[in-house]
């Protein structure tokens, strides 16, 4: 409706005539939205009881806004939590941080067996991230998951979270082993990066499975039977770990929109 609302119309909205599941019904609300002559020509058709109650309850309404409570300020410390992390992570964290202890504690007792810490490394944040962005652990990932900040931006940011919690870990307990750092520290961001670039396809929480059961059966286990360290955990594999993280990173940033995908 680009004309201005006969008067007739008009007058049939303003009393009630013009029912809701009419046809003409919903081109004179879409004109009145914009049109600010036709509002004043509303105005003066409404029946005075309504436009009695209209007034009351818009006087009421400013009342309330002026005189009512003061809405609520969100700390601080809430807001970052919201942006960064969800609720779910913490027990994962405490669960992580005793596995790293425990492996810290039987390097220590056996130091002649395999280097626990360093077998355990490359997974440990996996844990993290198979809760840091799932709808089964997070109680509003759907609603988050609708948010314009949604995908890539917010899982690196709660994978960020993860990383922050791992990483001085394991860096605390790699310095007590006398390990050189890079021998956890690139397995670690390798892992990292694959399961985001992994989860883009088949969810990350399945990729963190998948990736951390893999290394698990593939690497750990063997290496604590014959107690003998592997070779993807000494020195002549951090250039191999060095290149396949910068590649991951960069295949996951390129695949960015993968995890915009709702039924991930």
């Amino acid at each position: 409706m680009t004309a201005h609302v006969p008067v007739a119309v008009l007058t049939a909205y303003a009393t009630g005539e013009l029912g809701a599941d009419d046809a003409m019904a919903w081109p004179v609300e879409a004109h009145l939205e914009t049109c600010a002559q036709c509002q004043d020509r509303l105005a003066g058709l409404i029946p005075a009881p309504v436009g009695e109650m209209l007034a009351e309850t818009r006087t009421a309404i400013l009342a309330r806004a002026r005189n009512g409570p003061k809405p609520a300020r969100r700390r601080r410390l809430r807001r970052l939590t919201h942006r960064w992390a969800a609720w779910s992570v913490f027990p994962w964290a405490l669960v992580t941080l005793m596995a790293v202890i425990a492996a810290f504690l039987l390097d220590a007792a056996f130091p002649v067996r395999s280097a626990v810490v360093l077998l355990l490394a490359p997974v440990a944040p996996l844990g993290g991230l198979a809760v840091a962005w799932s709808r089964r652990w997070d109680p509003a990932w759907e609603t988050v998951a609708g948010t314009a900040r949604a995908g890539l931006e917010l899982l690196l940011r709660r994978t960020v979270v993860v990383l922050a919690t791992v990483l001085p870990l394991l860096a605390a307990v790699g310095w007590r082993l006398g390990t050189n750092p890079a021998l956890w520290l690139l397995p670690c961001l390798t892992f990292t990066a694959a399961a985001l670039l992994l989860g883009g396809l088949i969810g990350v929480s399945r990729a963190a499975v998948l990736l951390g059961g893999a290394w698990v059966l593939a690497i750990v286990l063997p290496a604590l039977v014959t107690v003998r360290m592997p070779v993807f955990v000494q020195t002549e594999s951090l250039p191999g770990w060095a290149v396949t993280a910068v590649a991951l990173i960069g295949l996951t940033i390129l695949r960015a929109g993968d995890h915009r995908h709702l039924s991930k």
